[in-house]
């Protein structure tokens, strides 16, 4: 389909570009590092749970990853670790992986070549709306960035450890941008870390908003289908949009929090 864009975002915002292989990984783990540091920051840690991956530009079949264990508002570049597709460390000074971490994403990577970043966690208003079982309906702006375009997982079992239930998962998620896993959570996946991360964000928020909504006892008046649909895919819901919408956390993260940049350019060349 093609973006009509009314919005104009095309005019004001690219996609950055790379003279190497080097540059571009580079560039997504600080992005991935300061993903953690805003996800640190609205509080969707919960422990030692959740993950942000990023596809690594020159070896598609590694992602990099949070250690587990260290806190999302103490990441830094130098943290970050490339796991290959059988879950081995190749790369970074940390040698623990977090082992539901690999269990989903690498079935997301592997299922969904178009996507750069999948990230989940246990955010308080998307693992409470999970318990519902059941899908966000368009009753905002913001949430008809979902419309259609988001799936349920509706089968908890546990602690995703078996590579089986990450195929599931994937399964559940299809082409779209997000999935919600009943009892347990939100993912989002997107074409950039920064697409991702304000999917999962906003995602959230519409979860909060939803149950806000439910809680008063009002009847709720949806937003049509046709607008919806139209609001999804041509003024709030497509990956441009999403990438330039991440770029005000961006701003506040690296103004606020600046120390996660510890990896300084250039970087050497990575041969595993």
């Amino acid at each position: 389909m093609k973006v009509k864009n009314p919005l104009g975002i095309e005019k004001m915002i690219n996609y950055p570009a790379f003279d190497s292989v080097e540059a571009k990984r580079l560039y997504l783990r600080k992005m991935l590092a300061g993903s953690y540091r805003i996800f640190g920051k609205f509080g969707f840690s919960e422990g030692v749970a959740g993950h942000i991956t990023c596809r690594d530009p020159q070896y598609p079949h590694c992602f990099w990853v949070n250690p587990f264990g260290v806190s999302f508002r103490q990441m830094k570049m130098s943290d970050l670790i490339l796991v290959n597709e059988e879950g081995q460390i190749i790369a970074g000074k940390h040698k623990n992986l977090n082992g539901a971490a690999f269990a989903i994403h690498a079935a997301i990577h592997k299922a969904r070549p178009d996507v750069v970043a999948a990230a989940h966690a246990h955010s308080l208003y998307g693992k409470t709306f999970s318990s519902f079982g059941k899908l966000l309906d368009p009753i905002t702006q913001d949430s008809c960035i979902f419309y259609e375009d988001h799936g349920l997982f509706d089968d908890y079992s546990g602690v995703v450890l078996d590579l089986s239930e990450g195929e599931r998962i994937g399964k559940a998620l299809g082409n779209n941008k997000a999935v919600i896993l009943q009892n347990h959570g939100l993912l989002t996946v997107g074409h950039s870390i920064e697409e991702c991360i304000f999917w999962f964000v906003t995602m959230e928020r519409s979860c909060q908003s939803q149950i806000l909504a439910d809680s008063t006892g009002n009847k709720i008046v949806p937003i049509k289908h046709e607008t919806a649909l139209n609001t999804r895919n041509n003024e709030v819901g497509f990956p441009l949009a999403g990438y330039f919408s991440f770029q005000p956390m961006w701003q506040d993260i690296v103004k606020e929090q600046p120390d996660f940049m510890d990896i300084a350019e250039p970087e050497e060349a990575l041969v595993i």
